[in-house]
């Protein structure tokens, strides 16, 4: 089992890794939208956040030797199924015509206020 850690995502808040390699396959922990610089969340809406988010997964993948188009599996949190359509503009766009498998529920409440979260499975290395 080797540990993903990079600097260009926000550190763990808790007793968790940014990801984990194994047999293959990459598994992240959710993101938010924090700023790694600060460690704060991002100001701004729903879309704003899933923004941020994106570029927290980036990092992350990019730390395992991988890419959005080796994602296989996401799993969104919205704090609000009314953001959904907000939030699925800018995954589409994210993701262009790759299509992972994804799963979309609506959380009680995420970490720090977030209005979103995401996590994956992926295809580890090149």
């Amino acid at each position: 089992m080797n540990i993903v850690a990079t600097n260009d995502a926000p550190k763990a808040i808790g007793p968790y890794s940014q990801g984990i390699v194994q047999g293959g396959m990459l598994y992240t922990a959710g993101q938010i939208a924090l700023d790694p610089a600060t460690m704060e969340l991002v100001p701004g809406d729903v879309s704003a956040q899933t923004e941020r988010v994106f570029t927290n997964i980036r990092a992350v993948l990019a730390a395992a030797g991988t890419s959005l188009d080796r994602v296989l599996k996401t799993t969104v949190y919205l704090a609000d199924m009314g953001d959904f359509q907000a939030m699925n503009a800018v995954y589409a766009r994210q993701f262009g015509d790759h299509r992972p498998a994804r799963s979309t529920i609506a959380a009680a409440g995420l970490p720090k206020g977030a209005r979103v979260e995401i996590d994956l499975i992926a295809l580890a290395g090149g």
